[in-house]
């Protein structure tokens, strides 16, 4: 690995730490790297530090090597202003929209922008345990040891004792009956006293309704703790791509309009056609 691209994971790695309240939170927070090695990183002590080592950090404090440029589309300014309501005034809300339209850009982005954010990548294979194991590796706790109860209380007293935190659980239409009935618990704990924001496709919303149609236990109170409401996000549109292609060096208007048509309004689709057109650049 080059010692340039060693510098700017540890620019970026200082700005990850300043997240926390100390260097050693930050590190637990991090799988598998300790305080000494962050030390080092940002130190510019690097001769024992391994490229793995680099790479893994790399990866969970979201550094890129490519020159990709985020842009502030219409649903990530629509996340923002609703990720800021929830940690200012402890607000819950549940967010749907398609995959593929930038969710997790703009929850990432607002991560790394603001302290006490807690952003979870939820799984499917989560129980209640592992959620609150994310949890509080997300605040930087240590858990060792810990039973399910006892990891509950150090997640809940620590998030009282800080001003304005803030849950995000995105693609939470993965979590399981069991995980999405102790939201209602976490709610009750936190009520007033921490924003949470759920992010998910419209499967969320269908299955909660299906399951208030049916009388499943639990749905109602999810419902009724999310406001009885999802927002759903508005999608791509054509200026948000053609924002997004200027800002990827990308201003051909048929090349532009090109890319509209095709992407089927999904980032990732754009992103594909943004390199594509530029290969083909390249090459001619």
């Amino acid at each position: 690995m080059k010692n340039l691209d060693k510098q700017q994971i540890a620019e970026k790695l200082a700005e990850y730490c300043a997240r926390y309240e100390s260097q050693n939170k930050a590190a637990n927070s991090l799988k598998g790297v300790s305080s000494a090695t962050i030390s080092q990183m940002l130190n510019g002590n690097w001769e024992l530090i391994k490229d793995e080592m680099w790479k893994n950090v790399a990866s969970q404090i979201g550094y890129t090597a490519n020159q990709w440029q985020t842009v502030e589309i219409r649903d990530f300014k629509i996340l923002n202003t609703l990720l800021a309501d929830a940690r200012d005034n402890s607000n819950v809300f549940a967010v749907i929209g398609d995959a593929g339209t930038g969710k997790s850009v703009a929850l990432r982005s607002f991560a790394e922008s603001n302290k006490r954010t807690y952003l979870l990548s939820c799984n499917e294979y989560w129980n209640r345990k592992m959620f609150l194991q994310e949890l509080l590796t997300s605040m930087g706790r240590d858990y060792s040891g810990f039973t399910v109860g006892e990891m509950m209380y150090e997640a809940v007293s620590n998030l009282k004792k800080q001003v304005d935190p803030i849950i995000i659980m995105d693609e939470a239409d993965k979590l399981s009956d069991q995980v999405l009935y102790f939201f209602i618990t976490i709610y009750n704990q936190l009520e007033d006293h921490c924003g949470i924001v759920l992010i998910a496709t419209s499967h969320l919303e269908k299955r909660i309704k299906r399951g208030i149609k049916l009388n499943k236990k639990g749905y109602t109170e999810i419902f009724s703790r999310m406001g009885r409401k999802f927002i759903e996000l508005k999608g791509l549109g054509f200026t948000d791509v053609k924002a997004i292609c200027n800002a990827n060096g990308v201003v051909n208007a048929s090349a532009i309009k090109d890319i509209w048509e095709d992407c089927e309004g999904d980032l990732r689709r754009v992103k594909r056609k943004i390199h594509a057109w530029k290969q083909l650049q390249a090459a001619e």
